[in-house]
């Protein structure tokens, strides 16, 4: 047997039942014979690895002794993976019948896609906005101050204009689901490690832009994604992840290109709204806690 056109890299923390059903819309699928199919289980306590032995003997499982990441278990994941396209996909999400077979067509019809998204929706049907532009200072401080409500210009970085009924060009889709290209993967290096959970898929993506790759979204192909069903767990814990992701990035990717004065402005004014963020979190759960009947 030759080798798989697709593979796809799954990586699961303790989300059991979705990566069940994560499974088994990939075994419906018409190209599920020429796909090879990876989970990397970080550490689950809730049965997650024994499952997929029993129910899915044929899918590769790695696992591992603790949680290393969802950056570094994917690029785990690429090590053993032999397809010509990596599916990066959410063990929340599961694909339509016919969403890989498109998102694969696309890709080969286009050779400088290094990466292209499908839709996302809700379980219920509800489209699930999925594309943002680069979290760039500007883009930022436009959302932080509300102004990107008053005009479409204004609100580049939730993008709130884009149409989600047409093939277009991105910068930043959700990597819930998102097929990459195996040689744009290898000339960017996979995903940087030292962002664990937040901000891995915007570096990833800034850098095969910066490769010259293209990055496409395709609404033909549909994904339901059930959207946090492991970042959930981690409660508040989630917004600090998140603030050292973004830090991470901007450090990377911004701090040589500005005087030293200016970005360690724009530093504390990030981790004064992080800090901002989690409180009004710790407020919010207080409170529901004590409304508890």
């Amino acid at each position: 047997m030759g080798k798989p056109c697709v593979s796809v890299l799954i990586v699961n923390w303790n989300t059991c039942e979705h990566l069940r059903h994560c499974l088994q819309a990939l075994r419906r699928c018409p190209r599920a014979p020429d796909l090879e199919v990876i989970v990397v289980d970080n550490a689950s306590s809730d049965g997650s690895a024994e499952m997929v032995r029993r129910e899915f003997p044929s899918v590769k499982l790695v696992v591992n002794g603790g949680n290393i990441g969802y950056a570094a278990a994917n690029n785990q994941a690429a090590t053993v993976a032999q397809g010509q396209f990596f599916l990066l996909l959410n063990p929340d999400a599961e694909v339509t019948p016919n969403a890989i077979e498109r998102l694969v067509a696309f890709a080969q019809a286009h050779p400088d896609a290094g990466a292209v998204a499908p839709k996302l929706v809700y379980p219920d049907g509800r489209l699930q906005p999925s594309v943002r532009s680069f979290p760039t200072p500007a883009a930022l401080l436009f959302a932080a101050m509300g102004l990107d409500k008053l005009s479409p210009r204004l609100g580049r970085y939730r993008m709130t204009w884009f149409r989600y009924d047409r093939i277009g060009e991105v910068e930043q889709p959700m990597a819930s689901a998102l097929l990459v290209r195996r040689e744009a993967w290898e000339q960017v290096g996979g995903m940087d490690e030292t962002m664990p959970i937040f901000f891995n898929d915007v570096d990833f993506c800034w850098r095969l832009k910066k490769a010259g790759w293209r990055i496409y979204f395709l609404p033909d192909a549909v994904v339901v994604h059930h959207h946090g069903a492991s970042t959930r767990l981690l409660g508040i814990g989630k917004l600090w992840a998140s603030h050292q992701g973004l830090l991470r990035f901007y450090d990377k990717h911004f701090r040589p290109l500005m005087p030293a004065p200016l970005y360690a402005l724009l530093r504390s004014a990030i981790a004064a709204g992080s800090a901002l963020r989690i409180i009004v979190a710790l407020i919010a759960n207080f409170l529901r806690r004590k409304n508890k009947p």
